[in-house]
């Protein structure tokens, strides 16, 4: 049997607003194991950055568990959930968030460097990852010099920098061309499944969805697979 990285236990989350209380999240529940990619599909709105924030510890639930290394991470206190966050999750959004100054190089070094890593054995991880994702050629390149696929290319390889145990992504090809997305996604899927890890994935995309092991659907602040 899979190892689970990650399990969700009764998550609910609520935001106020004046007089009303608007609950997101009801009482989620899901484990995502190691070695399997998980499609997540919601209507904007509806939740879905609300719950991988939950999922991925840059916010708290208020109530329910979220169980990653072990430990419920939930009750942890900010310092741990921040220790816990650059070493067991990697997150890739629909913008890059690449920083303009540095090359695509020094943008995978960069996070194993905050995390202690020597910058000698920085640098050839992340040439190997940017290698994985056919940018051997483009490792001195700052971002601005990239394309949009290769901008998001690099993105998911400083996900992947720190070997995390979860990676979570946020409609990681929603702000590419369809045939731009469709070669960064299999590419995406194939590094992910090739290093292990479990990869929770929301994507509007329904083809993309199908390519991935299980796909699961927000529904009133509760998850149902579909």
């Amino acid at each position: 049997m899979a190892e689970a990285v990650m399990h969700l236990r009764d998550v609910a989350r609520e935001f106020v607003s004046g007089d009303e209380t608007l609950h997101v999240l009801r009482g989620v529940n899901f484990t995502l194991n190691a070695g399997e990619t998980v499609a997540l599909v919601a209507p904007s709105g509806t939740g879905k950055s609300t719950l991988l924030h939950v999922a991925g510890l840059l916010d708290h639930p208020d109530s329910g568990t979220v169980r990653i290394a072990g430990r419920d991470a939930a009750k942890l206190p900010d310092g741990e959930r921040t220790a816990i966050r650059c070493s067991e999750i990697g997150f890739v959004y629909q913008f890059h968030h690449l920083l303009g100054e540095f090359t695509a190089r020094e943008n995978v070094m960069l996070p194993q460097m905050i995390a202690g890593v020597p910058k000698a054995q920085a640098r050839v991880r992340a040439d190997e990852l940017l290698g994985l994702f056919g940018l051997g050629h483009r490792l001195n390149h700052l971002p601005g010099k990239l394309s949009g696929g290769e901008q998001q290319r690099v993105a998911i390889a400083r996900a992947l920098a720190n070997a995390p145990s979860i990676l979570l992504a946020d409609e990681p090809t929603g702000n590419l061309d369809v045939a731009t997305a469709d070669v960064v996604f299999d590419e995406l899927l194939r590094v992910v499944r090739g290093s292990g890890l479990g990869a929770l994935i929301a994507t509007h995309n329904d083809d993309l969805a199908r390519r991935m092991d299980r796909v699961v659907a927000l529904r009133d602040g509760v998850l149902v697979e579909l």
